[in-house]
């Protein structure tokens, strides 16, 4: 039986951030053997998640960042089920280390970030396993999201709730923060008209048509009614057409068009915890 020291507990503890006594016992379990101990420690972290699958984790931060030349932006959101957690020091940096590696891979895929390394160790799946346990809540990533442009934008609202990426035709700073705000603050639904699935658009000329005929307006009139709130709908949640926030007299787009012509947004992503 090895002796463990109050020090051997320390190291682990500052190796995994697991409490002192759970790292005092998967030592003993481990008989001493740190490999073994951490293993021990992410297979408890295994168990908790197992327990916890079905607890909703509707807290969290959201990450959103570019790369050094601001060709590639990520956007990712780590949940949890309470907003201590959410606001704690130690989770938020987690989040940021995930979107450090989205970043630096760039998969296609949340289940391709899911399988990247966290460190030399274990993947982020593993890492998120880990502090499950670790936390005693339901930790996952629930959203993954990356561009790739002549110029991206990135910003981050409402103390790490919502998170966007907007790309540009070429490189304007300002502007693309600008838009990346309002991105944040207006949620559209579709960079512009042609981007709207046509899901949404049978959707909202079914609404306008049911919405005619209760106003009482005449059949024939019907469809062109509802082509017409829809063209109101373009303008109020497509990125391009809605009105700047910062001025109710332009688009998005022609305030792109005011700061360089010929400069325009041409994708981003939205993503939020509310």
């Amino acid at each position: 039986m090895a002796t463990i020291t109050a020090a051997d507990v320390n190291k682990l503890r500052k190796q995994t951030g697991a409490g002192m006594m759970d790292c005092k016992n998967a030592l003993v379990e481990a008989n001493g053997d740190f490999e073994n101990a951490i293993d021990i420690l992410r297979k408890k972290g295994q168990k908790v998640a197992a327990k916890r699958a079905d607890r909703d984790a509707t807290e969290g931060a959201v990450i959103a960042v570019t790369n050094s030349d601001n060709t590639k932006g990520i956007v990712v959101c780590v949940n949890c089920e309470t907003d201590f957690v959410a606001k704690n020091e130690g989770f938020v940096d987690l989040a940021k280390q995930i979107a450090d590696v989205a970043l630096k891979t760039f998969p296609a895929t949340i289940e391709e970030l899911k399988a990247q390394k966290f460190n030399d160790k274990i993947t982020i799946e593993e890492k998120l396993t880990e502090q499950t346990g670790v936390i005693g809540e339901k930790i996952d990533l629930s959203a993954y999201e990356r561009i790739e442009a002549p110029f991206i934008a990135s910003y981050i609202h409402m103390g790490n709730k919502i998170g966007t990426i907007v790309a540009l035709n070429e490189v304007a700073e300002e502007a693309g923060k600008d838009v990346a705000m309002q991105a944040a603050a207006m949620n559209p639904v579709a960079l512009d008209r042609d981007s709207v699935s046509e899901d949404i658009i049978a959707r909202e000329l079914e609404i306008g048509r049911d919405q005619a005929r209760q106003e009482g307006k005449p059949e024939e009139m019907v469809d062109k009614i509802a082509q017409g709130k829809l063209n109101k709908f373009y303008k109020e949640n497509t990125l391009v057409d809605q009105q700047f926030i910062k001025d109710g007299n332009m688009t998005v787009a022609s305030y792109l068009n005011s700061v360089k012509k010929g400069l325009k947004a041409i994708d981003f992503k939205r993503v939020s915890l509310v």
